[in-house]
């Protein structure tokens, strides 16, 4: 039986390209460097893929994409289907909880822009109204793919002429849907008992999607007023 063809990094880039035009070399090379993809490596060092780290490439884009989930996240749900399990969110044992910085690719505003489909001045903008939170690093002021989502959205939203500042709305009313969750589960964060802290963990997970699909189910049912479908 003779093994299958591999491919180079440039060939898989083109062969996701299609569904991720922003996915670039450096990208790729940055999952490898933080264990998401394995390609084999030639006498000389170069990288040969096969159709199953294409696959897998494919699948981390889409969980950063469609469900923004943090690299710590999808390398769990990796560990579990190679078990042959189901992925369930984060590892056992782990308490679920947004990947550490040292594990995210950080970007400049040149390039968040970019990959949004914004102008710098916009991206700008939507830092000074606090849409956008940038790290400093080493002197540097830089944003996490994270940020990406936030800005596309945004994005949208400006493309339908609202402003930064009528945007800031939408951040203030998620600000007060937190308070909530921090409100109830303060005292068990604050336990020294790590099962308290577990238990606060899936009471935030659970309690942050209830109240996202409560909040979808109202602005839908607003919207559908608002043009006369009820």
């Amino acid at each position: 039986m003779t093994d299958s063809p591999t491919l180079t990094i440039g060939r898989v880039r083109e062969l996701l390209g299609d569904e991720f035009p922003d996915v670039t070399t450096s990208k790729i090379r940055f999952l490898e460097t933080n264990g998401l993809v394995h390609p084999a490596r030639s006498p000389s060092g170069y990288r040969h893929f096969r159709q199953s780290d294409v696959d897998r490439l494919r699948f981390i884009l889409r969980q950063q994409r469609d469900h923004f989930l943090p690299l710590k996240v999808i390398k769990s749900q990796l560990i579990q289907l190679e078990r042959g399990e189901m992925p369930g969110g984060a590892a056992d044992g782990d308490e679920p909880g947004p990947d550490p910085e040292a594990a995210e690719e950080l970007i400049s505003l040149n390039e968040l822009a970019r990959r949004s489909d914004l102008t710098p001045a916009q991206t700008r903008q939507l830092v000074d109204h606090g849409l956008l939170t940038p790290r400093n690093t080493e002197g540097a002021h830089q944003f996490t793919t994270g940020d990406v989502a936030v800005a596309r959205q945004c994005g949208v939203l400006l493309s339908e002429g609202l402003e930064p500042r009528h945007i800031r709305q939408v951040r203030q009313a998620v600000s007060r849907q937190v308070e909530l969750l921090h409100g109830l589960t303060l005292a068990m964060r604050l336990s020294p008992s790590p099962a308290s802290r577990r238990q606060a963990a899936r009471t935030l997970s659970r309690g942050a999607e209830a109240i996202r699909l409560l909040s979808q189910s109202f602005l839908q049912a607003d919207v559908r007023a608002l043009i006369g479908e009820d």
